[in-house]
C-alpha cells in the first residue's frame, strides 16, 4: 500500500529503490509519483549493460531503450509510490544495513 509523503520513512537513504532492468518498459510512472525526485527516464548504453546481469540474448533489445534509472536513490523515503504505479512490477524497495 502506497503512504503520502507525508507517512514516509523520515530518514533518507535507509531503503534504495532497485529497478529490474528485464522489466522495465519505460512507462514513466515512477518518475511521475515520486515526490523526492528519485527517478529519471534515460537511454540504456551499452555500458550501462555491461554493469548489469541482463540476460545476453535480451540485452541487446534494451541497448537505446528509454528506462527509469534512480539517479538520486539516496533520496528515496520509501514512501512506495514508486512500487505501486509501476505496470511492469519492475521497481522494490531495499533496506539498507546500518555498518
Amino acid at each position: 500500500m502506497a503512504r503520502l509523503p507525508s507517512e514516509c520513512l523520515p530518514e533518507d537513504g535507509t531503503v534504495l529503490p532497485v529497478i529490474d532492468r528485464n522489466r522495465c518498459d519505460g512507462e514513466q510512472d515512477c518518475v511521475a509519483v515520486c515526490p523526492f525526485k528519485v527517478f529519471a527516464m534515460q537511454r540504456i548504453t551499452a555500458l550501462d549493460l555491461a554493469m548489469l546481469p541482463v540476460a545476453p540474448r535480451k540485452a541487446h533489445q534494451l541497448i537505446g531503450k528509454w528506462q527509469a534509472f534512480t539517479i538520486r536513490a539516496e533520496a528515496c523515503h520509501a514512501c512506495n509510490l514508486c512500487v505501486v504505479a509501476c505496470p511492469e512490477d519492475a521497481i522494490r524497495l531495499v533496506r539498507q544495513r546500518k555498518e
